[in-house]
C-alpha cells in the first residue's frame, strides 16, 4: 500500500528521512525523554505579564534568526493574530524563521512575500490552503513544509522533535496573569485543542487576546502558570471567519443518496448498538451522514457513549436530544458548538494530545467506533489524498484525517466517483494522506467497495445486500465517465514532506511545474 512509494533517504532542508513502516511501525522510543520546557524567568509576586503594545513586548523576548514560533488556527479563516505578529518581526528584520502553526487558512496570504524575502524559510503545520498553500506548492519557501496531523504535531512536540522558541496563543478570553479561554468575548472560538502542547513546551507562551476579564478568569482552560505574556491587542480575528456558521448538510441528491447508502453500511458492520462512539468531519455528505445516523439511534432508541473530533451543531443537537452521553472536543465548528462548550458540562474539551497523539497512553481516537471522512482521491490500495488536488497544488492536509482511520474500528470514506469531470479513483494517488490499511470502506453514488483486509465487513454487507464492487471495478467506471485522467506534471524539487503522525515519512509533494502557455 502506501509503503510502495519510493522516498529518498536524505532531503535538502529537512533531513534524514524515516519511511513509514505501517500504523504502528513508527519510530517510538519509550526511553526517549519527553521534551522539557526550557529554563524560563519565574514571576515574582508584584510582576506585571500585561503589555498593551506588540512592540513593546517584542522588545522584551529573545529574539533572535532562525527561531520556530508557533501558533494555533482555531480563529480559523477568522485569525489576525499570526499575520500581525510575522510582520513585526519582518520588520525587525529577523530571517530564516520557521512558523509552526497547527493550520493555515486563505487570511494568511499576507505571509506570502515573507517567504520570498526569507522571513520566513521553514513551515511546520498539518493543514494549509489559499494563497500561502500555493506559494508553498510554487517552491517560494526555501524548505520544504513539513505537513503533519493533528495527532502528529502535539507528538513533535512532546517529544521534542518540533521545538518551539515563541508560542503566541490567540486568547478570546485572558486576564491579567494569563488565563485562557475560548469562550469568552467577541471572538470566542470554543476549544483551545490544538494550543495545549504549545503552552506546556514552549520556551516562551505569549497570549494575546482582545478581552481582559476580572481575575481569577472563569472558566479558565490554560492556566497562568503556562504563561509568561499577556498582550492586549484591539481584535484578534474576525468572528464571521472564525466560527462563521456555514457548515451545512448536503442538499443535493447524490451526496443524500451517498449518505443514505453509508448508513446502511454502518447498520450492517452491526455497530450501531448502545455505547456507540462516532466522529464525522464538517463537509456536507458527512454532514448528511450524521443526519441519518441521527435517525436510526432514535428509531431503535441507541444511546452512544460520545461524539468528537471538530465539533459542529449537528453533533450538538444530538447530544442534547440523549443521543450521545457527552462530547469530546477538540475544535469547535460553528456558534451552536462554541455556545454548548460554554454551557454544558458533558460538553469536553481535549487537547490535541489527548485527542490523537499516537504515543501517548491513550488517545481519544483509539476510542472511537466510526468514523466518516472524505476523500479528493483514492486508489486501488485504499490510499487516500486530502493534501493536494488533482493538479499537485497544496490545498489541505490531513488534520485528523490519518489520526482517526487509524484509531477507529471502522473508517468510512464518503465521496462521489467522479466531480467535475474529475474521478475519485486514480492509478496511484497524487499524494498519501492517509494509508489504505486504515481504511475499511468507500461509499459512492455508483456503489461501494471494501478493503480486501476487511473480509469479515465484506460478508456483511454482501448479506445485507449493498452494492459491492471492487476498486478497480469503480475505478473503471469512473473512468467510462471521465475518460483516464492525465498524469500531474511536476519538477523534481520536493516542497512538502509528508509525516505520517508517528513522525515517519509517507510520502513528498513535489513543486508544481509550470503551466504552459
Amino acid at each position: 500500500m502506501a509503503n510502495k512509494i519510493k522516498l529518498p533517504e536524505w532531503i535538502e532542508g529537512y533531513g534524514a528521512v524515516t519511511p513509514y513502516a505501517g500504523l504502528w511501525g513508527g519510530p517510538y522510543d519509550a526511553a526517549k525523554p519527553q521534551a522539557k520546557r526550557p529554563p524560563r524567568r519565574a514571576s515574582e509576586p508584584k510582576r506585571q505579564k500585561l503589555y498593551e503594545d506588540l512592540d513593546s513586548l517584542l522588545d522584551e523576548l529573545d529574539l533572535h534568526d532562525g527561531m520556530t514560533v508557533s501558533f494555533h488556527h482555531h480563529l480559523r479563516n477568522g485569525d489576525f493574530v499570526l499575520n500581525e505578529v510575522m510582520l513585526a518581526l519582518q520588520k525587525r528584520g529577523l530571517k530564516n524563521l520557521r512558523i509552526a502553526p497547527s493550520s493555515l487558512f486563505p487570511c494568511h496570504g499576507a505571509l506570502v512575500p515573507l517567504l520570498e524575502d526569507g522571513t520566513i524559510t521553514d513551515l511546520h503545520t498539518d493543514y494549509m490552503s489559499g494563497p500561502l498553500a500555493d506559494a508553498v506548492s510554487e517552491g517560494k519557501l526555501k524548505h520544504p513544509a513539513v505537513m503533519t496531523s493533528h495527532g502528529g504535531r502535539p507528538r513533535a512536540i512532546l517529544e521534542g522533535d518540533l521545538p518551539i522558541d515563541i508560542a503566541f496563543i490567540a486568547a478570546p478570553g485572558a486576564d491579567v496573569w494569563g488565563n485562557l479561554n475560548g469562550v469568552s468575548g467577541p471572538s470566542a472560538c470554543g476549544s483551545l485543542g490544538y494550543a495545549h502542547a504549545d503552552a506546556q513546551c514552549a520556551a516562551c507562551v505569549v497570549a494575546v487576546t482582545d478581552h481582559l476579564e476580572e481575575y481569577p478568569l472563569v472558566p479558565t482552560e490554560i492556566p497562568q502558570h503556562l504563561v509568561d505574556y499577556v498582550l492586549k491587542v484591539e481584535r484578534i480575528g474576525d468572528p464571521r471567519g472564525i466560527v462563521s456558521g456555514t457548515t451545512q448538510i448536503t442538499k443535493d441528491p447524490i451526496g443524500l443518496k451517498i449518505a443514505r447508502d453509508a448508513l446502511k453500511v454502518l447498520a450492517a458492520s452491526q455497530l450501531l448498538k448502545d455505547g456507540l462512539s462516532f466522529q464525522t468531519g464538517a463537509g456536507g455528505i458527512s454532514l448528511a451522514v450524521a443526519k441519518e445516523l441521527e435517525g436510526y439511534m432514535q428509531e431503535h432508541r441507541i444511546t452512544g457513549s460520545f461524539a468528537s473530533g471538530g465539533i459542529t451543531g449537528s453533533m450538538v443537537q444530538m447530544m442534547e436530544k440523549g443521543l450521545f452521553r457527552a462530547i469530546y472536543d477538540v475544535q469547535c465548528f460553528d456558534l451552536e458548538a462554541v455556545r454548548s462548550y460554554r454551557e454544558n458540562a458533558n460538553h469536553m474539551g481535549m487537547s490535541g494530545d489527548l485527542y490523537a497523539n499516537p504515543h501517548n497512553k491513550g488517545a481519544v481516537v483509539n476510542n472511537l467506533d466510526i468514523v466518516i471522512l472524505g476523500a479528493t482521491e483514492m486508489d486501488e490500495d485504499f490510499n487516500v489524498n486530502v493534501t493536494t488536488g488533482s493538479g499537485g497544488r497544496i490545498m489541505g492536509g490531513s488534520g485528523g484525517h490519518a489520526d482517526t482511520a487509524a484509531g477507529a474500528r471502522l473508517t468510512v470514506i464518503v465521496s462521489k466517483l467522479v466531480s467535475a469531470r474529475i474521478p475519485l479513483i486514480k492509478d496511484r494517488v497524487t499524494t498519501v494522506t492517509t494509508p489504505g490499511e486504515s481504511v475499511d470502506v468507500l461509499v459512492t453514488d455508483r456503489g461501494i467497495a471494501v478493503n480486501p483486509l476487511r473480509k469479515d465487513l465484506w460478508a456483511a454487507l454482501e448479506a445485507a445486500g449493498l452494492p459491492l464492487y471492487t476498486m478497480a471495478e469503480l475505478k473503471a467506471k469512473g473512468e467510462a465517465l471521465t475518460g483516464r485522467p492525465s498524469s500531474v506534471a511536476s519538477t523534481e524539487r520536493i516542497v512538502a514532506v509528508v509525516e505520517y503522525r508517528d513522525g515517519t515519512v509517507i510520502d513528498v509533494v513535489r513543486k508544481i511545474a509550470p503551466q504552459k502557455p
